[in-house]
């Protein structure tokens, strides 16, 4: 057998070196004898020419670096490819669902991944067309994320993917950003279809959040490993022998039906507690019993050796998760989960940040690395999403000046879109710029949505120009592989049907019930909007103009340039907005 030996990273990939038994390398494919034969060089000589070279053909050597730089370089496609028209959005719609798994939902296949951009997408477009179908395969597949192994049924928390197609087995470590897009989705989920299960999940997951993710000063930290004492998975497996020793033998019997405890295990000899074959929720006396059996089994847990926990804080994942967060406390109505948002925005906005321009990443007091286009994009979104909830002028402000920056140093200019790091940064050999989906959503697509909320709070046609310029350099790509462009889609959504709720209040009203009725139904994307007495809207705002109805506080539901009648009524205002969202395709 050889051994791999790692030479450092770039870019997320590894590069290693293959060493033989006998210490001959590999590099990149190509093998290299200890002695020239059969024309081949030996390794020594290989390197004593590559050092003969640099040393006395250095032009050669620029210009032939320089040829490649500049074919690496982003540049726009030839071609006329059109962003999807509205049909194309619907049909893809219903097409993308059949690389859903039928019975358990995500994608088809194994490893199962969550692709909460994939399914983001599903869920908009069902909504706004009128389509079941898209919507029954998110919520098959949010039921089994929730029910399977992939979940922390005792400490809460997502997992990274699974390994198996039943979403049984994870890769154990839980990332901040998983845990983010998985709230989000989940409580626009649950918004529309009320389920108990999603009200849980959330739940636990956001106290899980605050109760081992927190650091020092509010900031959200990045993950916890899978691995401890050397064995991954080891912190968050059971046997039936140590749940019966907790429990006792009737609770015992009780959990294990429910949870797929045996004693022969799900998981090399090991039980990881799941509910895909239970995957009902019991009676709510059965569920009180399990409460307090799962509170009984953390407490054991609490006992062994803990997973490593890196404590960074991210600015990209804090601004996915801050925004999360801050939907899901007024989805429920939890001050205190809204408190813990602010919070992670007031350290990122503060102890990240230097003279108006963010940093990556921060551990031990210390802020490094100059942001990407993701840390602007996602905090930006965190700070429209705290807006919405709060109110607070503050927060469009913000994203405002964050704006400005990624427009003067990450803005593509000859091809529209936003490159990945600033034209002030100097350590990679070329900027990207792409609208591709990766483990977390694209720069491009998430910034599509925010530049159009900053149209709808402001009346700035700039940012609404740029969100279309945004869409239009990548509808190239967009078409030749919709799968990696699903944030994107989504953003076209934002762009073909902005979405404004605004709450026109009288002087000493309130719009609290109205809010609270917004917790019934699901209208992603959309900006809301209380004005007040003294305030106004802008004049190329949809909603300008409209007033508050009989001295009550009044709602008004905009989609694109059309707005619903005034609303007063709670329950009228959740119709209104279902009646609003839906498009007919023909």
């Amino acid at each position: 057998m050889g051994a791999l030996h790692e030479l450092g990273e770039h870019g997320g990939w590894p590069l290693t070196m293959f060493l033989t038994s006998d210490a001959e390398p590999f590099w990149g494919g190509t093998y290299f004898p200890k002695d020239a034969l059969y024309g081949r060089p030996t390794f020594v000589s290989v390197l004593n020419e590559v050092a003969r070279i640099y040393r006395e053909e250095k032009d050669k050597v620029r210009q032939n670096a320089d040829v490649l730089k500049m074919r690496l370089q982003p540049s726009r496609r030839s071609g006329t490819a059109e962003p999807p028209t509205e049909a194309t959005l619907a049909d893809l719609a219903r097409r993308l669902i059949q690389a859903v798994d039928p019975v358990n939902g995500g994608i088809r296949g194994a490893p199962k991944f969550p692709q909460t951009q994939f399914f983001g997408f599903l869920w908009r477009a069902g909504l706004r067309y009128g389509l079941t179908n898209p919507l029954d395969a998110v919520d098959l597949t949010l039921i089994h994320i929730a029910q399977g192994g992939i979940y922390d049924h005792l400490g809460g928390g997502f997992s990274r993917y699974s390994v198996d197609e039943r979403w049984l087995v994870p890769h154990f470590e839980k990332m901040l950003y998983d845990n983010a897009l998985l709230v989000e989705l989940m409580t626009e989920a649950w918004r529309e279809r009320k389920s108990p299960l999603y009200a849980q999940r959330i739940a636990e997951t956001v106290d899980w959040l605050l109760r081992e993710m927190v650091t020092e000063g509010g900031g959200f930290a990045a993950s916890l490993d899978a691995d401890s004492e050397g064995e991954e998975g080891k912190f968050y497996v059971w046997s039936l022998a140590e749940i019966e020793e907790v429990l006792g033998a009737a609770d015992a019997r009780v959990l294990a039906e429910i949870y797929d405890v045996t004693a022969e295990g799900n998981f090399e000899g090991h039980t990881i507690l799941n509910r895909l074959n239970a995957i009902e929720l019991r009676d709510d006396k059965t569920e009180r019993r399990l409460t307090k059996m799962r509170a009984t089994l953390l407490e054991r847990r609490a006992g062994r050796v803990r997973p490593g926990f890196d404590d960074k804080v991210l600015a990209d994942w804090n601004g996915l998760m801050i925004a999360s967060v801050a939907n899901a406390a007024e989805a429920f109505g939890r001050r205190d989960w809204l408190q813990a948002a602010e919070a992670a925005f007031h350290f990122v906005s503060t102890l990240m940040s230097s003279r108006g321009r963010l940093f990556h990443a921060y551990r031990a007091g210390e802020a490094k690395a100059p942001a990407t286009a993701n840390d602007y994009a996602n905090m930006i979104k965190a700070a429209l999403a705290l807006a919405s909830v709060t109110g607070k002028r503050d927060y469009i402000e913000r994203a405002r000046e964050w704006v400005d920056v990624l427009d003067r140093h990450y803005w593509a200019a000859d091809i529209g879109g936003y490159y990945f790091v600033a034209d002030d940064t100097n350590d990679l050999i070329v900027r990207p710029l792409s609208g591709q989906d990766e483990a977390t959503p694209n720069a491009n697509g998430v910034m599509m949505s925010n530049l159009i909320a900053l149209y709808l709070w402001t009346g700035e046609e700039r940012y609404a120009t740029r969100a279309e310029a945004t869409l239009r350099a990548f509808a190239g790509p967009m078409a030749e592989n919709v799968l990696a462009h699903a944030g994107l889609l989504a953003g076209e959504l934002d762009l073909t049907a902005p979405s404004l709720i605004v709450l026109i209040v009288p002087e000493g009203g309130d719009a609290r019930e109205l809010r609270r009725a917004l917790s019934n139904v699901s209208l992603p994307g959309a900006v809301v909007q209380e004005v007040r007495g003294g305030e106004a809207l802008p004049a190329s705002s949809p909603a300008y103009g409209k007033t508050a109805i009989g001295g009550k506080a009044t709602a008004y539901v905009c989609i694109g340039p059309q707005c619903s009648l005034p609303v007063t009524e709670p329950a009228a205002l959740v119709e209104t907005v279902k009646a609003a969202r839906r498009v007919t395709i023909t």
